[in-house]
């Protein structure tokens, strides 16, 4: 399938040479080089990005991800200084910490996550911090670990319709678990924002994306983002449709009328995309 002249946008290595340099040098991932994101060139130029921890190895294989997948090494106990570094010379007054989804981890990798938080608020300045997160299994304890960490925005992507998840996403992940672990963080810190993530292009209906809007609003989920799938290659789902950026539009209207207090929307929207938006939505 050939991409439309709307999908376009080009990755300059030159916008990224000086970020890319300072996360070699930290020996820090990002889920912008990971993920292979397409706005990678836009975010390095502006400094800024989106910290992957606990490794750069998946124990899932989504077959939209590009990440690696395999069996992951143990956490490195000096990564939550390095970021703390990173965010400082970066000048980052929002930071976006996401990873890898590990369940060869008792915790899934919780405490990490919290330890991380705990590690950028000791720095001060008002740092705003938001966490992308995996499922842990819907572990009470794990998400408990990680919500009182107290990030300001806790996010867990949706990522598709329930009718494509076993294609999509056949080893581990569950639409009514991921629906569950955003119930329960509005449970633990109900003040903490949530925020969730919805890819188009992989076969959906309009009537099963309404639905998902619907069911995480049910769970006190009032942020989202909504983008076009892009495969990272021709091994991974292929793209069924290139959705035209006015449908977009009509996704975003149609968001904020069932619930939704900020939504992001459009062709290269992706989870950690302009992220300090969100941000100030909350505000």
């Amino acid at each position: 399938m050939i991409k439309p002249s709307w999908l376009n946008k080009k990755i300059s290595l030159r916008d990224c040479s000086q970020v890319k340099t300072l996360l070699k040098d930290l020996r820090l991932h990002t889920v912008c080089e990971e993920a292979l994101c397409p706005n990678m060139g836009e975010c390095f130029k502006a400094r800024q990005a989106t910290f992957i921890i606990l490794g750069a190895i998946c124990t899932r294989a989504c077959r939209f991800c590009g990440v690696v997948k395999g069996q992951p090494l143990a956490p490195d106990v000096d990564e939550p200084r390095r970021i703390v570094e990173a965010v400082q010379k970066m000048g980052l007054n929002h930071v976006v910490i996401t990873s890898v989804t590990r369940d060869d981890l008792p915790d899934g990798g919780a405490s990490v996550f919290a330890e991380t938080i705990f590690s950028l608020r000791a720095i001060g300045g008002g740092i705003s911090i938001e966490v992308l997160i995996p499922d842990f299994k819907a572990d009470h304890k794990s998400l408990s670990v990680l919500a009182n960490a107290r990030p300001d925005i806790l996010a867990h992507n949706i990522e598709t319709v329930p009718s494509l998840y076993k294609k999509v996403r056949p080893a581990g992940a569950s639409y009514s678990r991921s629906l569950d672990v955003l119930r329960s963080l509005k449970n633990i810190a109900p003040k903490i924002a949530l925020k969730s993530g919805l890819m188009l292009g992989l076969g959906e209906k309009d009537d099963e994306v309404f639905k998902v809007f619907d069911d995480l609003v049910k769970t006190g989920c009032r942020l989202l983002s909504i983008g076009q799938y892009l495969a990272p290659s021709k091994n991974h789902f292929p793209v069924k449709r290139y959705l035209e950026p006015e449908v977009f539009e009509e996704y975003k209207k149609a968001a904020l009328r069932r619930g939704f207090s900020y939504v992001k929307s459009g062709p290269y929207v992706r989870s950690s995309y302009a992220a300090s938006e969100y941000r100030l939505a909350i505000k």
